[in-house]
């Protein structure tokens, strides 16, 4: 803890002295927005393929409800979507004729830091063996953005089950730029809102391997490996002075491991159930990374059902960054939808806590409303975590459109207010 709370200290100075504001920005940044931008899309893709998965079944198999009527595994006998228990019966079904099928669909995209635009997804979804009645299906597949802030990128994605939900492995390449605006370090930095426009150009690749040891749970190891260019962008509302031929290329390479344990009936639509999850990365030069940290998050989330019609949904998150890592290595206030109200790299330390409740309320035609709040902070060291100075809560509202009946995939625009500012953001699927 003395290295975590000298480096802090360090972080601190530099940022009081305004004449190296920027060059401390642009080196700072480049890998950290890297992953977590990356892992953004990443989440994004996986997202979009989920909801087009979901309806290509409900028009293949030609059964739904009725307008405005929800559908869940619990009070649909013929859904066997992502079972829970591994060794749940299989139905009578064949396989075969459940689906095989390639998807093609547009779909728009706004985020708080990219921008907003359309995100293009080709897949395909199958099962890897005709005769596994109990692995969730498989999909692989590609998907594009173009936003309106001058990001452009493209993602190649496989998600695989198999061995009877006993087996689970993943990848993903990525390539492209992102443009995005980035703040300081900690919440006296981003209460300041000066800003550095940056553009970043690379590539990365994340693959991981999993298997089911018992009571439900998946454990399995992860590699990640990117580089990364950073440019400062030109911007007439930049309130700080581009430094001169800024550029910096980075390598990151890391080996870690996950732990989960899902036990949603409905992954696209939780109403029970929980879902746990753990990961450690672990950055090292000796695996050609630049620098050597740690990173690790753990997420919890707890779904109970208030009537037919109505859901009480609750998160809980950490990030923690262990370790000797650069300025960069830190947790990002606002990615993965934590919390709404908060633009992406506004707020980032050493430390993250987060936690939301939110409300969610199935209404006729298709439509549906939420409204969710919550409150979190960032800090250099873990026992900083929850003073007073440090909180930012967040409130907000939304609605929800349904696209699959049958599975309660929903399309969804949210306005979220924090502390000094608000968002506006679109996606596939629920929040958490």
């Amino acid at each position: 803890m003395g290295s975590l709370s000298g480096s802090a200290g360090r972080v601190s100075v530099l940022l009081t002295q305004r004449s190296d504001f920027q060059l401390l920005y642009a080196r700072a940044k480049v890998d950290r927005v890297r992953s977590d931008l990356s892992l953004l899309l990443l989440a994004a893709f996986c997202l979009t393929l989920l909801a087009t998965f979901a309806e290509a079944r409900e028009l293949q198999s030609g059964e739904g409800t009725t307008a405005g009527q929800t559908s869940s595994p619990q009070n649909n006998p013929k859904h066997t979507e992502l079972p829970s228990d591994p060794k749940a019966p299989a139905q009578d079904t064949p396989v075969e004729s459940k689906l095989e099928s390639f998807i093609v669909a547009p779909l728009p995209i706004s985020s708080p830091a990219l921008g907003t635009g359309i995100v293009p997804v080709l897949a395909y979804i199958f099962h890897i063996s005709s005769h596994d009645k109990v692995s969730p299906p498989s999909v692989i597949g590609g998907a594009g953005l173009v936003t309106n802030n001058g990001s452009r990128a493209f993602v190649l994605a496989g998600d695989l089950f198999f061995h009877e939900n006993t087996y689970h492995a993943s990848a993903v390449y990525a390539h492209g730029n992102l443009n995005y605006d980035l703040y300081g370090v900690g919440i006296d930095a981003g209460k300041a809102g000066v800003k550095l426009p940056l553009k970043q150009t690379g590539q990365f690749f994340f693959g991981e391997f999993s298997r089911r040891v018992g009571w439900k749970f998946f454990l399995g190891t992860r590699v990640l490996m990117g580089e990364s260019t950073i440019t400062v962008r030109p911007s007439e509302a930049s309130t700080t002075p581009s430094p001169p031929d800024l550029g910096l290329r980075t390598n990151l390479r890391s080996l870690g491991f996950r732990l989960q344990r899902d036990t949603r009936p409905n992954r696209f639509y939780p109403t029970t159930g929980t879902f746990l999850d753990f990961t450690a990365d672990f950055f090292s030069q000796g695996l050609g990374s630049k620098y050597s940290f740690q990173s690790y998050k753990f997420t919890f989330n707890k779904f109970v059902s208030v009537s037919q019609k109505q859901v009480l949904a609750f998160d809980l998150g950490f990030c923690g960054t262990g370790g000797e890592p650069p300025f960069y290595g830190n947790c990002l206030y606002g990615t993965n939808n934590r919390l709404r109200g908060y633009t992406a790299g506004r707020y980032l330390d050493r430390y993250m806590l987060v936690t939301q409740l939110e409300y969610r309320l199935a209404l006729p035609k298709r439509f549906g409303l939420v409204g969710f709040g919550g409150i979190g902070g960032v800090a250099p060291g873990g026992d900083e975590l929850f003073r007073a100075n440090n909180f930012l809560p967040s409130a907000g509202g939304g609605i929800r459109f349904l696209l699959s009946k049958k599975y309660h995939v929903n399309l969804r625009a949210d306005a979220g207010f924090g502390k000094g500012g608000h968002t506006w953001s679109m996606g596939v699927g629920e929040v958490f």
